[in-house]
């Protein structure tokens, strides 16, 4: 967390996932920049680092990411002497930010445990399911709108200003996928 700026950042006009949330619901979205939001309000998810942990935790839908995978996520071949001490330092500050509950530890790495629907790529791969059913029973109209809906989802880049090799990778993947939409 940076000493300029608190935890939370109260920034009303910037578009929360579209389900409705209740007062402290956790909401997540990486269809442009990563955010994350309590309920409607926007949560400072902190350095460029800590949002490519947030990343690379929300992408693997609430399986455990181990310490190696992170650091390979991180830097690649070429990590740091302190490559392990960085990442705990990350996700501690992280952990304060979404609460304990949400950024776990185990089994040597972290998770992050979210609602079903609470991250806005989960909802837009549900809406493209949805319309290739609609397309594949003849409802042309129905899948139209679907995609439609899906593609009013991004906000920009998929996971916009978010260093590392993965999030490069996962970047280019989203963009292949919404392309082919």
């Amino acid at each position: 967390m940076d000493r300029d700026s608190g935890p939370r950042v109260r920034v009303p006009e910037q578009r929360a996932p579209e389900k409705p949330a209740t007062a402290d619901a956790l909401r997540f979205t990486v269809l442009g920049p990563v955010r994350a939001w309590r309920g409607s309000e926007l949560l400072s998810s902190g350095s460029p680092q800590q949002r490519a942990l947030l990343t690379a935790l929300l992408l693997r839908e609430g399986r455990t990411a181990t310490a190696g995978e992170l650091i390979d996520a991180f830097w690649g071949e070429d990590p740091p002497s302190q490559a392990l001490a960085t990442i705990r330092t990350y996700a501690s500050r992280l952990r304060k930010i979404l609460g304990q509950d949400t950024l776990v530890s185990e089994s040597g790495g972290y998770a992050i445990r979210i609602d079903p629907g609470a991250l806005d790529l989960t909802l837009a791969q549900d809406l493209a399911a949805e319309a290739e059913k609609a397309r594949a029973a003849g409802d042309r109209c129905q899948a139209r709108t679907l995609i439609n809906k899906v593609l009013g989802l991004w906000d920009g880049e998929a996971l916009a200003s978010v260093p590392g090799p993965y999030a490069d990778n996962q970047r280019t993947r989203l963009e292949e996928w919404r392309l082919q939409l």
